[in-house]
Formats: structure tokens, C-alpha cells, sequence
């Protein structure tokens, strides 16, 4: 990670990004790893493109060899809470939930979540993980962009700037924190995230690329078999369609009817 941007730098912005050289000026560092022969819309090649690009700002944009992250800004994380895998942005999150085991504090809808977070009496600590689902393709539906959880009041009057929040939900990529996302399969299918109940031990390890439901399989059998899929947001139009069709999110948020392999191939039309 070279471009010392905020959320994963430390105190750039894009527009100093845009002073340093900008992605131009960025591409000359890493021109190494680039197939500079590419074509480009502007009819020139990448490395024509680049070739009188520079960096005027060593801290904003860094080289390979002084990274403000050794690794990429990304991680996915798989193991039995997410089998189809979530997101998490370890370089904008506070280091000391790389590792980390608390129990889940789990809301059901934005609404109650919001309300909740604002009051002074919610039993919350640094070491919970705050969980919103129901969020995702289908359950939002439309995977909105809750995904950045407010912190608790509480928690920020005691000085908290972070704490571990996970859902099957997505947000912005200019948000910062130790956002677990893209939940996949999503709590509204019946995904894992579904069995989630407050108290719940729940261990993610960054490094290991794993996070993990700490419930015996047992008591996970039982509740699946307790479980009911939420009541559908729509019965026809649009949004019947959209939810009856859209894919999870490690398959894209896809319309199943768009891929290749839905029904026979569709020829051109017929001109008379």
C-alpha cells in the first residue's frame, strides 16, 4: 500500500494525492509490475502515458521498499460465519483487532441499530462486535451502504475510535474501521450470520485470514432448524425481481438471468 491516503494513510487526502503526481505519478512506482504495452483509449500505449510522469511528494506517494502498509489494503476472511468469505480493510482499522475475540451484540435492522447506538445506557464495550444484518443483495435489499456502524456514543465518551462491526452490508471505500463486510452467504438467505445471538463468541484473525462463530455445531444444527427467512420486502415489480434474482456477494450482486449460462444464448435480432 503506497499512496499514504486517508482512511489507510495517516493524514493525506485526494487532492494532495493529485498534487504528488497522482495515479500517473503512482503507476511509475510500481511500472515493474505493469504490462506498459497495453493499449489505452487514449491510442497510446500505458507506458507512453507514463513516461514523463512524476512524484513530487515522497510521503504522499511512497515507494515499494517504504510502504504505509506491507500488505494490500484488503483481506478475506472465510471459516464457519462466513463461508463464502467477507471483507475487511486492515489498514484503516485499528491494529489491535487484527486478532480478536468478543462477544456479538446483533441488531436486526438499521432502525434499531441506530436507536440503540445513541443511547447512553446500551451495555456495550470496546470488545464487543457490533453486528447489523439483514443488510445484504437480498436483504437490504440492494446491499446499501450501512456498513460503516456508527460507534456507540457510549463507547466514544469513553475515547473509543474503534471497535470490530461486521454485516452483510457494504460502504463506502473512502470509511475507515474494523468493518467486517460483504458477509456472504447473507443472514437473509439463511447464511450463518442468521444464527448469530448476543453473547455469542465470535474470533477473527486477520493474519490467518479466518473469522469464526466460537458455538458448538450442535447448537448450530438446532438453530438453523429454528430458523425462519424474514418476511420478503416485495411481492411484485421491480424489486420482486430484483430480489428473486440477485446473486450474493461473492458471486458479484449478479442478476442470475445476465450470466452466460441462463437459459439458451440469444441470438441478433431480425431485420425486415
Amino acid at each position: 500500500m503506497i499512496a499514504n491516503v486517508r482512511p489507510s494513510g495517516d493524514k493525506y487526502l485526494m487532492e494532495d494525492f493529485f498534487y504528488a503526481g497522482g495515479l500517473p505519478g503512482l503507476m511509475t512506482r510500481i511500472k515493474d509490475y505493469l504490462h506498459l504495452d497495453a493499449m489505452t483509449i487514449t491510442g497510446k500505449t500505458l507506458g507512453e502515458n507514463i513516461a514523463n510522469a512524476e512524484v513530487y511528494n515522497d510521503d504522499v506517494i511512497r515507494t515499494t521498499k517504504d510502504p504505509i502498509y506491507a500488505e494490500g489494503a484488503l483481506a478475506v476472511l472465510k471459516g464457519n460465519l462466513a463461508p463464502d468469505g467477507c471483507v475487511i480493510k486492515p489498514s484503516a482499522c485499528d491494529p489491535r483487532f487484527l486478532k480478536h475475540s468478543g462477544p456479538a451484540l446483533v441488531f436486526d435492522d438499521y432502525t434499531s441499530m441506530k436507536k440503540a447506538v445513541d443511547s447512553d445506557d446500551l451495555d456495550v464495550t470496546a470488545d464487543h462486535v457490533l453486528i447489523l444484518r439483514n443488510a445484504g443483495p437480498q436483504g437490504g435489499p440492494g446491499m446499501p451502504e450501512w456498513g460503516m456502524l456508527p460507534m456507540p456514543k457510549k463507547l466514544l465518551k469513553q475515547g473509543h475510535r474503534d471497535m470490530v462491526r461486521l454485516s452483510d452490508a457494504r460502504m463506502s471505500g473512502t470509511s475507515y474501521g474494523a468493518c467486517i463486510l460483504h458477509v456472504s452467504p447473507e443472514s437473509y438467505v439463511g447464511g450463518p450470520l442468521a444464527l448469530v445471538r448476543n453473547g455469542d463468541q465470535i474470533t477473527l484473525d486477520v493474519a490467518a485470514r479466518t473469522i469464526n462463530l466460537d458455538v458448538p455445531e450442535a447448537e448450530l444444527a438446532k438453530r438453523r432448524a429454528e430458523w425462519k427467512q424474514p418476511e420478503r420486502h416485495y411481492e411484485r415489480g421491480y424489486g420482486w425481481m430484483f430480489t428473486k434474482h440477485i446473486k450474493q456477494a461473492n458471486e458479484g450482486c449478479d442478476f442470475d438471468f445476465l450470466q452466460t449460462d441462463f437459459g439458451a444464448p440469444v441470438g441478433e435480432p431480425e431485420i425486415h
